[in-house]
């Protein structure tokens, strides 16, 4: 039997990160239905595909966010496509959250929540 609070839960968003468009010269390491998956801190490429460097660090700095719940107007939630980082290629990209699950701060974090310091 566990001792742990229930308040060490949280929730995340599944994120499916697609390639919709590519408007201009297509010199990217992705092409239109290329994607992956993002699971709590974990990305999930499918086997043999790649992915351009230089999209994925365009991303990155939004998928924390789209992970986690935000209030339905926030444009968080409701904006899913993405320009990539090359005016040129033109890429964009669709963030969709495909389903939740839940995460026990201990098992990702090694800050403990109940000490008297916090």
């Amino acid at each position: 039997m566990s001792d742990k609070p229930t308040d060490e839960e949280f929730t995340l968003y599944d994120l499916r990160v697609e390639c919709v468009e590519i408007t201009g010269e297509p010199v990217a390491n992705y092409d239109v239905g290329d994607y992956f998956e993002v699971r709590g801190g974990e990305i999930r490429f499918p086997e043999e595909q790649g992915f351009s460097l230089y999209a994925l660090a365009s991303l990155l700095p939004l998928l924390p966010a789209k992970q986690r719940e935000t209030a339905e107007n926030d444009w968080m939630t409701t904006d899913t496509q993405v320009a990539g980082p090359d005016p040129n290629v033109g890429g964009v990209f669709e963030i969709t959250r495909i389903g939740k699950r839940e995460f026990d701060h201990s098992a990702v974090s090694g800050e403990d929540l109940h000490t008297d310091e916090n």
